[in-house]
């Protein structure tokens, strides 16, 4: 077996390189100044040259110290990131999510129990916020976002791309004036999300454009709404026609709360990622969410065809970075 060096003057060698004091170290590692410099001194006759220049009044690290670091380092983080899974496998531990508000409510939550049902020994704690919050600190583990899968120091994969069709209440395909065909909609509140208006782009003349419709008056004095459960929830309720997409509204339309009276949908080039930290699929807790999640969207994706996917990019195109992490 190779000889290894006295590991207690690595740990004192390594706090000591990352304040580049040895008080900060002693500070840091609850041991006296002079018991830093025994160590490192001790280790510098192992390696058999200097570590740190003494020389003036900062302290600074010698050509072999800073060649000797990195790999300090990185034996560090594996040895944390080893004994931190050994703990999590033995121990569990919750998991927390970040996820926004409407997702959470209208597609993550009613899909725990199918969670639990596979992996009864996490505990999940959902973190539901509109706020971009930090993963892989704060004690945030992974992350559902929406935009276009394009955020730093993170890796992310798609759930779905997003896509948006007309959604109302059962009720209203009945009556007096019945919803039957697109031009219909002038005789309905259309309900509108605040983010569209935000973002200066009207989704519902895109899909009437899309559908074929023209010179339609559409009618004014409607609702709108900053989130879109907030929004499903109104078209439930029969306050006017909104529009939907598959993430949000599949529950509302399997359970007939919701219908989608036309089969037309406009697709977008955002989407739905999940997101964590570089490596934290190594992680079981992790990548069982993970794996999880993609196996609930799988039946979803299957449905949407390459043809949808390049008019999204059109789309795309036209809308700029104006709906990257809106608070859907």
């Amino acid at each position: 077996m190779a000889a290894f060096p006295p590991l207690k003057a690595v740990r004192y060698f390594e706090a000591a390189a990352r304040h580049l004091s040895f008080s900060k170290a002693a500070e840091e590692l609850n041991v006296t100044h002079s018991a830093i410099s025994h160590q490192i001194k001790a280790l510098e006759e192992w390696v058999g040259q200097p570590l740190f220049d003494r020389t003036g009044r900062a302290l600074r690290l010698t050509e072999g110290g800073r060649q000797f670091l990195p790999p300090v380092r990185s034996a560090f983080q594996q040895l944390s990131d080893a004994a931190q899974d050994l703990r999590q496998l033995c121990h569990g531990g919750p998991l927390t999510v970040s996820v926004l508000p409407s997702l959470a409510s209208k597609w993550l939550v009613p899909r725990l129990f199918d969670f639990r049902a596979h992996h009864p020994e996490i505990e999940v704690r959902i973190s539901a916020t509109e706020r971009v919050e930090q993963i892989g600190q704060g004690g945030i583990d992974i992350a559902i976002r929406y935009g276009r899968g394009k955020w730093p120091n993170v890796d992310s994969e798609l759930l779905l791309k997003d896509d948006l069709f007309p959604i109302a209440s059962p009720l209203l395909l009945s009556g007096d004036t019945p919803l039957k065909e697109p031009r219909d909609l002038a005789n309905f509140n259309l309900l509108s999300d605040t983010t569209w208006q935000a973002a200066q782009f009207d989704f519902w003349q895109q899909w009437l454009e899309h559908a074929g419709v023209t010179g339609l008056e559409l009618k004014g004095g409607g609702f709108s709404f900053n989130y879109s459960n907030l929004l499903i929830q109104a078209a439930v309720d029969g306050l006017g026609v909104a529009l939907g997409n598959t993430m949000l509204a599949s529950d509302d339309l399997r359970a007939g709360r919701l219908v989608k009276p036309f089969d037309i949908s406009v697709p977008l080039d955002t989407g739905y990622y999940v997101v964590y930290v570089r490596d934290a699929l190594k992680r079981p807790k992790i990548r069982a969410f993970r794996d999880w999640v993609m196996d609930q969207v799988a039946p979803f994706r299957a449905e949407m065809s390459p043809e949808q996917e390049k008019r999204g990019e059109a789309l795309g195109k036209k809308l700029g970075s104006k709906l990257d992490g809106a608070p859907v």
